[in-house]
């Protein structure tokens, strides 16, 4: 009785005619039409193009995104890349509608399942007759405006590290090892101009290419499996988009960082000294930032003091580490080491490590531990997969504190590699949650750790970004960086390291000092170069700075300083909604089109807006959006656009949101 049931439906409700059975889903109504099939919601429609396979919503009679009517899902297969090409039967049934659909294959079809909600549609598709490699769908870009979300963005334009496309569809996005264990912040979801939004539910490695393989095309695929889940949001304002996507992933439930590291910087050794730091040139930099009076809370020392990577003794650079470290609480700061998982081959606990079966497993040879390359040569990486691996790294950083005095860690590199295999019982993903589980026993000094993908955003980590360059473009990169951060659910951002680092010469004096401004007006500040003096590996000199940078860059920090307690009162305001601290102006303003583009804006919450210089210069055009403004370098209340703003060295510009219940106290902190 089956085979002759599922016959009577399928002639029922496929190809022509329309119905609405009694179970389908509320307020959706079905019609299938001769060139295309429609589920109508009260809120938008999706419609599937028959003959050349598309699937498009479209919210009040506009489409608002749509894939490609060439390659709308493919795979890749035996036979090569192959795409969808037509409705082959279409069935409506318990508010799934269920499609097969034809490909370029002639012995593979697709599945595809279109589950409408009120402000969302689910797709899910399995290849069937094939055994693909990837699969994956493909966008218009155009027919839903300009995109964002993804998070940090690899480009053949210099992009993470000196480039970041704001918007997406400004630069040719690629990235073939998008994943959990990247050590780019990603995650599995993008939203758009025109309200839309894509999440692909996926714990595997990705294919992303947004205009890179094919002009104006989004292409997303996951890798590994036969089948993919992805679901579409479509709102009304884009900030809405993100909070359905913060309902997925679930809000941070603590602020990683403490209230006092919001109020002044962390400065971390790398890029005053890379490698090469030692002892005495280590202290000499704490006292010297000490006695000009430059805010800061902790002094980290980084990559340069283990005798070999993934051995928790210091190198003979360190004579003595425990006076080090006694002199830096002597001047009232917290002292930082800089750790990682990762054990280089030629290291005393590599052997140790591979001996009692503490580090990751070769996938093709389990016997063996696996063999990961990182910028500071081969290593194994040890496996928080297993107690015992975990503990044995865990009581070596406790170690490190009880005998150096050490106040916290800088944990670098990643928790995970895709090449290896994960412990019996996890996968990929789950190594996300033991870094997470891990690092939070320690105090991270708001220097954060780099964990992320889909439900990340809960464990409230202070997020740094990947390292930049000195110069302006890598300025300019870290602003458009963090918005991209922020806006895929991580709220508590900051640049790297202000003025940058890169193994470049240092910054010149007018990059660091607007880098450490536009970091004023952030959630925190993360700090290296220092502003008296710093070494020129590329030219093997000294570079000494003048008075006036050591000035007005303690005056960004001072003004930050005074920002803290607004900043606090939005990081509980995050805590309670998800929302972004550091946000773009249309998250705000939806209806303002011009802020769609705007890439050296942002707002700090909803009352503070900043417009810092990223490029040479004294004055700048500024976009100030529908409303009163109060001008605090000038001021005075302003409103509309304001072009060639005089902004001297000494001028951060900042304007406060007229009417809200912080503008009294913004305006009061901001005068000073």
């Amino acid at each position: 009785m089956f085979l002759p049931l599922a016959a009577l439906l399928l002639f029922a409700t496929s190809l022509t005619g329309s119905a609405r059975p009694a179970s389908a889903a509320p307020g959706v109504k079905y019609h299938n039409g001769a060139r295309a099939i429609t589920l109508t919601t009260p809120a938008y429609q999706v419609v599937i193009a028959k003959q050349r396979f598309q699937i498009s919503a479209r919210r009040a009679g506009r489409t608002v995104l749509a894939t490609t009517n060439t390659d709308a899902i493919d795979f890749n297969g035996p036979r090569g890349r192959t795409t969808a090409t037509d409705v082959r039967e279409a069935t409506w049934s318990g508010g799934v509608l269920t499609l097969r659909v034809g490909t370029t294959d002639a012995s593979a079809t697709l599945s595809v399942r279109l589950t409408p909600s009120a402000d969302r549609y689910k797709v899910e598709s399995t290849v069937e007759g094939a055994t693909p490699t990837s699969t994956g769908m493909h966008f218009d870009m155009a027919s839903a405006g300009h995109w964002y979300g993804h998070g940090e963005a690899a480009n053949d334009k210099g992009a993470p590290y000196t480039n970041q496309p704001w918007p997406l569809d400004a630069g040719k996005v690629a990235d073939d090892a998008f994943g959990p264990a990247s050590y780019l912040m990603v995650d599995p979801f993008w939203f758009t101009q025109s309200s839309t939004g894509i999440w692909f539910d996926t714990q595997d490695l990705m294919n992303v290419s947004l205009g890179k393989d094919t002009a104006g095309v989004a292409g997303m695929e996951v890798t590994g499996s036969p089948s993919f889940a992805a679901t579409f949001f479509v709102e009304k304002t884009p900030k809405a988009v993100y909070d359905d996507y913060i309902g997925v992933t679930g809000k941070p439930a603590k602020s990683d960082a403490e209230p006092y590291q919001y109020e002044t910087p962390l400065w971390n050794s790398w890029a005053q000294f890379y490698t090469n730091v030692d002892q005495p040139g280590f202290l000499d930099y704490v006292r010297r930032l000490h006695a000009a009076g430059v805010p800061g809370h902790t002094m980290s020392l980084d990559d340069g003091w283990m005798s070999h990577y993934g051995d928790f003794t210091f190198n003979s650079k360190f004579p003595d580490p425990k006076a080090m470290s006694d002199e830096v609480h002597r001047l009232g700061y917290k002292f930082g080491l800089w750790v990682t998982l990762w054990i280089n081959l030629d290291a005393d606990n590599y052997k140790v490590a591979a001996d009692k079966g503490y580090l990751l497993k070769s996938k093709t040879d389990p016997s063996r531990p696996c063999t990961v390359s990182w910028w500071n040569g081969k290593a194994g990486v040890v496996d928080l997969g297993n107690p015992d691996a975990r503990a044995w790294y865990v009581d070596q950083l406790r170690a490190l504190q009880k005998t150096y005095g050490v106040d916290g860690f800088k944990f670098d590199t990643r928790f995970f590699d895709e090449t290896c295999a994960p412990a019996k019982g996890y996968t990929a993903n789950d190594y996300v949650k033991l870094g997470a589980q891990l690092t939070d026993e320690f105090d991270q000094q708001g220097v954060g750790v780099r964990i992320h993908w889909t439900g990340s955003q809960k464990y409230g980590f202070v997020t740094r970004e990947v390292d930049k360059g000195t110069g302006w473009n890598s300025l300019q990169a870290a602003v458009k960086q963090d918005l991209a951060i922020s806006t895929i659910g991580y709220p508590f951002v900051e640049t790297d390291m202000v003025g940058g680092s890169l193994s470049q010469a240092p910054p010149a004096k007018e990059v660091l000092i607007r880098w450490a401004q536009a970091a004023a007006a952030m959630p925190l500040v993360y700090a290296s170069t220092s502003p008296i003096r710093v070494y020129d590996f590329v030219h093997k000199k000294w570079v000494d700075y003048d008075a006036e940078t050591v000035r007005l860059y303690t005056a960004a920090l001072k003004l930050h300083q005074r920002l803290s307690p607004y900043i606090l009162k939005q990081v509980k305001q995050t805590l309670k909604t998800g929302a972004p601290i550091m946000q773009p102006l249309f998250f705000d303003y939806p209806s303002d089109q011009a802020a769609y583009t705007i890439t050296d804006e942002w707002l700090l919450g909803d009352s503070l807006l900043a417009a810092p210089l990223l490029s040479a210069g004294t004055s700048r055009d500024v976009h100030l959006p529908p409303g009163t403004w109060y001008d605090v370098a000038r001021g005075k209340a302003v409103k509309g656009d304001l072009r060639a703003y005089p902004a001297g060295l000494g001028t951060l510009p900042l304007f406060v949101r007229m009417g809200t219940s912080d503008t009294g106290s913004l305006i009061a902190a901001l005068r000073g």
